[in-house]
């Protein structure tokens, strides 16, 4: 772990029980003296960090010993639009587009979606906090849904959509916003809606599924 999410952090001292204690000591071994990074939810970009005072039989004492601003976030900015898929393929690949910096997913229920796909968010946001302690960013990656394609594009005009079409997206290509559809494609009905909308590839032959097609987009404008 690069940091350690903590409602106590930048406190003078606190105690550290349970399951965390049981892995700084059992897992990751540390000792009296060692040095461990904290961060509050509340405050993310500050960076605590803290030295091990004592360890006894079922908790251990730490000491704070600096504070500073040190922010951990991507220079490039992308906004996924993702038609639903099943959850637990979006929780494969959900720490991987944080690591590589995706600001913001948009789950869209589009026509091909199957309904009793549910989305539970806390347990998404569980997984995000994970893989940021993990790669040490500092900005919470932002989610939200929308029940259709229409009503996307009505708040987002300037959204490009990954889709089979001749234009191959180039390396030096930018753009903010960018939509993937679900296992299946888009519609007719939706594809009318995105008449409008610059279209593009990826320089593959292959037909990619969505959780592969996201992530290689977002790497393509990320990385």
């Amino acid at each position: 772990m690069i940091y350690i999410l903590h409602e106590n952090a930048s406190k003078n001292n606190f105690n550290i029980k349970g399951d965390l204690y049981k892995y700084l000591v059992k897992v990751r071994r540390h000792n009296i003296g060692d040095t461990i990074d904290f961060r509050t939810k509340t405050d993310i970009n500050t960076l605590h960090t803290y030295t091990i005072t004592n360890i006894g039989s079922k908790g251990l004492d730490v000491e704070r010993i600096a504070s500073s601003v040190n922010e951990v976030q991507n220079k490039k900015s992308l906004h996924i639009a993702w038609c639903v898929i099943d959850a637990k393929s979006i929780e494969k690949v959900l720490p991987s587009l944080n690591e590589i910096g995706v600001e913001k997913i948009s789950f869209i229920y589009c026509e091909r979606s199957q309904k009793n796909f549910k989305l539970d968010f806390q347990r998404f946001e569980r997984i995000l906090e994970s893989s940021m302690q993990q790669c040490g960013r500092t900005s919470f990656m932002k989610l939200d849904t929308y029940k259709s394609v229409k009503d996307f594009l009505a708040k987002f005009p300037d959204t490009k959509v990954f889709d089979f079409c001749d234009k191959v997206l180039s390396q030096t290509e930018g753009f903010n916003t960018v939509l993937i559809g679900c296992e299946g494609g888009f519609s007719k009905m939706e594809r009318e809606y995105l008449s409008a909308q610059e279209v593009f590839r990826l320089n593959t032959s292959m037909v990619l599924r969505s959780e592969t097609a996201v992530m290689a987009v977002a790497s393509k404008v990320l990385l």
